[in-house]
């Protein structure tokens, strides 16, 4: 009988996931740098109100105090320990240029412990379906109970919805390689860059791939293969052609008597001018990008790391840029990657040994002799552990708990066995 039970707890355990302690310290690990990431950059005891639009920070959203049917608000990290605690809150990641909303005028029955003096609302927030916890072109939930297809959510860039990979008009990338994602109808909205698609991103939207060439301006798309066709592209007239013309003239100039002094002046006044023009225009990458051939098509892109720092920031294109409500893109520090490093900073730095803050408030002789017993016992228990290892086999919480009961037990018996003397 006792064999057929031990037959029965051996079967019971090939069947149950074996984890090792390296697992476990490895995904506690990955967990901690995952959750210091995203609210490693926001304070968790202050609310950020007084800060006014925050560049990028962790936000929330409460369905107990603002289900759907009522206006979007969005609280942020300080606020969603301290105000909501117990509420349903739909976790919206990061997001950039928001304001604080908890205990304003769309929260009827709540007022912010943290920061009540709030304006009634913060016009310059905006919101989305997020904030009633629905996702996507989709518009459904996240997790989806009943969306039985395993699909990750990937964030737009632009819009800063969330979308599904399977959504977006061209899967993401296999091999993941790639830091930003802009939407398809941020694509179209945003339609200059299709002009830095075909050269910066992952895939490259090229002449040799299917589709259509983009009319930058909006006109509509062209079948062309050519950059300058149907005036989708401004292409800059080639050197070799401007000193010809300048050549033409300065003859014409010669074999024509000059009838007064102002003529050569007024001459060298239009070069100069072509000149200027001409430098502007090639200053400006954007017009340069426009003269090879790009593609536009209905899909989501997927661009790489610092490839905002491609883009042109000449004053028609930083003008463009604030027409469209895309300032953000021409700062690096607007990146979700750049605030999750900060937060990793911020929280390194702040993050305390608990050993050295104990040894600095001991004395000299006090702090050899915990350092000592420290020592001991990484050596002890890095020995215990190597057993099982060797072995192969699993380390359960009896196995720790015997070994500090022993540790205790050998450190007493040296205590207890010591001998001291007066001089």
């Amino acid at each position: 009988m006792a064999g057929a039970e031990e037959e029965l707890a051996g079967r019971q355990a090939e069947l149950e996931p074996v984890v090792s302690l390296v697992d476990v310290l490895e995904e506690d690990e990955e967990l901690e740098n995952e959750a210091c990431a995203v609210l490693g950059g926001s304070d968790a005891e202050k609310c950020s109100y007084s800060q006014g639009l925050v560049k990028r920070q962790a936000l929330y959203a409460c369905s107990t105090c603002t289900p759907e049917g009522e206006e979007p608000a969005g609280i942020c990290l300080a606020c969603s320990y301290e105000c909501h605690g117990s509420h349903k809150l739909f976790e919206l990641y990061t997001k950039r240029n928001f304001r604080c909303d908890c205990g304003n005028s769309k929260f009827k029955n709540l007022e912010c412990k943290l920061f009540p003096e709030k304006a009634k609302t913060n016009s310059c927030n905006k919101y989305n379906d997020n904030f009633f916890g629905l996702y996507c072109i989709c518009k459904r939930p996240y997790p989806d109970p009943e969306d039985e297809v395993p699909d990750e959510m990937i964030q737009c860039v632009v819009c800063e919805d969330w979308f599904h990979g399977r959504h977006l008009g061209d899967i993401p990338p296999e091999n993941g390689d790639f830091q930003e994602m802009v939407c398809q109808a941020c694509m179209k909205r945003c339609s200059f860059l299709w002009v830095y698609a075909a050269q910066l991103a992952v895939r490259k939207m090229s002449a040799e791939d299917d589709g259509q060439v983009l009319s930058v301006d909006g006109t509509g798309d062209q079948e062309v293969t050519k950059p300058d066709s149907g005036g989708d592209a401004l292409r800059e007239e080639a050197p070799e052609h401007r000193n010809d013309a300048v050549k033409d003239a300065k003859a014409e100039q010669n074999n024509e008597p000059c009838t007064s002094s102002s003529s050569e002046s007024e001459l060298q006044t239009v070069f100069t001018n072509q000149s200027i023009k001409t430098e502007s225009q090639s200053s400006c990458r954007l017009q340069e990008l426009k003269t090879k051939p790009f593609l536009k098509k209905d899909t989501a892109t997927y661009w790489p790391l610092n490839w905002r720092s491609k883009l042109c920031t000449c004053q028609d294109c930083m003008k463009m840029y604030e027409e469209l409500d895309v300032l953000f893109l021409t700062d690096e520090c607007d990146t979700v990657l750049a605030y999750e490093n900060k937060g990793k900073i911020d929280q390194a730095t702040d993050r305390r040994d608990p050993l050295m803050d104990t040894l600095n408030s001991m004395n000299r002789v006090q702090q050899v002799e915990l350092i000592c017993e420290y020592n001991d016992l990484k050596t002890e228990l890095k020995d215990y552990l190597r057993r099982f290892a060797d072995e192969g086999t699993v380390v359960k919480r009896e196995d720790i708990q015997q070994f500090f009961e022993e540790f205790q037990s050998k450190k007493r018996r040296r205590v207890d066995g010591m001998q001291y003397y007066c001089s």
